[in-house]
């Protein structure tokens, strides 16, 4: 007998008495108590250890908070060669038959020397605090454990993570017919992308012979901001070595229109095809937006598919004061988006959205023992037919949760915020004769350098260096580092509301100790040396 074909839109409530109420808070029995079973068995999660389930776990949620409330600076300062050892040292096939036991070992080796990104002062990379709407979420989707492949594996999940595709594409604007999936992150999103754009460029080869001529040709254009993960996806795919060519920015860090039209005609003449242009909406190092509008129309007229690398930015789609900042995105072809950076969301949390749905046919194969190729027909939802992955986690329950716990103006605001600081650390380093500043983000990085005077100017880049090796060893706080134009600078990705321009003045003053103390020694030194 088949089985029902239920739209997506219509399936039908379970039926049957309603579930009974969980019973409340008990102590769990001992492992060893549960007669006519193992001790292994009484580890797993089923409806007769849930007392113990709620007791461990909360034994584990305490300790994290209770490290949350106490951590007074972002990192311990600790080296890979202090902690290497305890990990080593280890012999997991000796278990400690206590979970209070291995929460302590595991306070050790990990919760203690933890970095915090909820503290003020981790200034380092795009990796923000994260809100408690979607740790409930992420509590609840581990314990149930759906998988997002087939229906059958998920049911309501599947529907749930296909409205929050949806409620993306029409923040985007993608129109009626977009689609999309949920992905581990930005790097697998954009990899999805270029596939896709890979497949509807080798559509115009007449056969197998005509496609293999033409994979070396393709070629993929992104600005020299863009993110590494498009060279990646390029080889992953297996495009030639040259296949991706980066277009120059402006003083705004922003890709130049008409250098980008000059590289397309440029493909044309000499035989290439470009199978996909890749604009970013918040580049990694500057936050800078691409002219996302020019460059549509200038893939529109040319015929070739437009990507947008919304996984930073993508916050602005829920920004009561900036969200104009990405016009032009609406036009895409597919877009990235990481809620995991913007969102607040726990790693992982990203999704690949598309103007018209059956471009992710590309990424579907049928199993018989998995979604064979009937369950189309009887129109059940199989997220496996749009996904790279087969088996995959219910992340987008963190998103839900939070939407509707919080709704999209409040995540909008948070995002603002961070903007806003940003801009104002922007104005405090700039103003400051020991700095140089690189350009203004519209998002939330600082991209800066501490700059010697008199004979220590040479010792620019080693005093850079120096001062975010020494800052990160004393725990004070994290800050990243990059290169432009061939110089090492620093950087403050800046995506905590709770961060102030007093922890970010704090933060440059001791930068400013480090590295002068770093050139003061090597000024002094070469001093001695030329004395001597």
């Amino acid at each position: 007998m088949s089985l029902p074909a239920y739209p997506v839109e219509a399936v039908p409530s379970p039926s049957g008495p309603p579930a009974p109420t969980p019973p409340g808070p008990a102590t769990p029995a001992p492992v060893e108590a549960r007669p006519g079973s193992t001790a292994a068995r009484g580890h797993l999660f089923n409806g007769g250890t849930t007392a113990r389930y709620r007791a461990v776990l909360a034994d584990g949620v305490g300790r994290v908070a209770r490290r949350a409330a106490g951590v007074e600076r972002p990192f311990t300062g600790i080296t890979p060669a202090e902690l290497a050892p305890r990990v080593s040292g280890i012999d997991l096939d000796r278990p400690l038959d206590d979970t209070t036991a291995a929460l302590d070992e595991l306070d050790e080796v990990y919760l203690r020397d933890a970095v915090w990104f909820h503290h003020p002062r981790y200034l380092a990379h795009l990796n923000c605090p994260v809100v408690i709407p979607a740790l409930l979420g992420e509590a609840v989707l581990t314990a149930v454990n759906s998988s997002l492949d087939t229906w059958d594996q998920s049911v309501g999940a599947t529907l749930i993570e296909r409205r929050l595709v949806d409620w993306t594409a029409e923040r985007i604007g993608l129109g009626p017919a977009a689609d999309g999936v949920f992905t581990s992150g930005g790097s697998q999103s954009n990899l999805q992308a270029m596939l896709l754009a890979r497949e509807e460029a080798s559509q115009a080869a007449p056969s197998p012979q005509a496609r293999a001529e033409l994979l070396p040709r393709l070629r993929v254009l992104t600005s020299t901001a863009g993110h590494f993960s498009v060279q990646k996806s390029a080889k992953l795919l297996g495009l030639s070595p040259d296949a991706v060519r980066t277009i120059p920015t402006d003083a705004q860090r922003r890709m130049i229109p008409a250098a980008l039209r000059r590289e397309i005609e440029r493909c044309r003449r000499d035989g290439q095809m470009v199978m996909a242009v890749v604009a970013t909406a918040g580049t990694t190092d500057f936050g800078s937006i691409d002219p996302l509008d020019e460059i549509a129309g200038i893939c529109a007229a040319a015929g070739v598919w437009l990507h947008v690398d919304a996984a930073y930015g993508c916050g602005l789609l829920t920004s009561p004061t900036r969200r104009h900042l990405l016009d032009g995105i609406e036009r895409a072809d597919s877009v990235t988006v990481d809620y995991h950076k913007s969102f607040f969301q726990p790693v992982s949390s990203s999704a690949l959205l598309v103007r018209d749905r059956r471009v992710l046919r590309h990424a579907t194969y049928h199993a018989d023992y998995l979604n064979p190729a009937r369950m189309v027909e009887q129109r059940i939802p199989n997220q496996v037919d749009k996904s790279l992955q087969t088996t995959r986690r219910f992340d987008a329950l963190k998103l839900w949760l939070t939407l509707r716990v919080m709704g999209p103006d409040q995540l909008g605001e948070l995002f603002d915020e961070v903007v806003e600081r940003a801009a104002g650390a922007w104005e405090l380093i700039s103003e400051d004769p020991r700095f140089e500043v690189v350009t203004k983000s519209p998002l939330s990085t600082v991209v800066f350098r501490y700059l010697p005077t008199g004979p220590g100017r040479g010792l620019a880049d080693g005093a850079n260096l120096y001062a975010r090796e020494a800052l990160a060893a004393s725990g004070a706080a994290l800050v990243a580092s990059t290169t432009v134009d061939g110089r090492h600078f620093l950087k403050f990705t800046l995506l905590n509301p709770e961060t102030t321009l007093d922890d970010v003045g704090h933060v440059v003053q001791l930068i400013a100790e480090h590295a002068g103390r770093y050139v003061h020694e090597r000024t002094t030194a070469d001093l001695a040396c030329r004395v001597g």
